[in-house]
């Protein structure tokens, strides 16, 4: 349908694509100070050259550094990745250490009603409470960078 496309046209192109996306974004990234979105968008303007490392690369580094077959790698990596899910499930929180801990957290309701945006009032809807889960770097990876 049509829904959510206010203002953007009726067809589909990329920039329509993307008004509709963030016509849907979470409130709460809306209401973030506008300093804290500029230092974002050059953060990111500076990232946009470098790709993040894909799991086959990682792979080969693995096997590079460790002598280890592909498959046995591939495995240890598997199994990881299910005994940090588990424990994140169980226990809300993991830690990979020297690299990062990854944290659930509670977010709570929002109500519905009528919120300044920007200089303009905006009705909201109300949002039910939510875990999300984070990803927090250790100390020493902090020092490092």
């Amino acid at each position: 349908g049509d829904e959510g496309k206010e203002g953007c046209g009726s067809s589909w192109d990329s920039a329509q694509a993307a008004c509709v996306v963030f016509s849907s974004r979470d409130l709460s990234e809306i209401m973030a100070p506008a300093k804290a979105m500029k230092a974002k968008k050059v953060a990111m303007k500076a990232m946009k050259g470098q790709k993040a490392m894909s799991k086959g690369t990682l792979l080969g580094e693995l096997v590079n550094a460790t002598e280890l077959k592909r498959s046995d790698v591939s495995k240890v990596l598997n199994t990881l990745a299910e005994i940090g899910t588990d424990e994140v499930k169980k226990s809300g929180k993991f830690t990979l250490p020297g690299l990062c801990m990854i944290k659930t957290r509670k977010k709570a309701a929002t109500k519905a009603g009528k919120r300044m945006m920007f200089g303009k009032e905006v009705i909201v809807k109300a949002k039910p409470a939510k875990t999300v889960v984070k990803a927090f770097p250790v100390a020493a990876l902090k020092q490092q960078i």
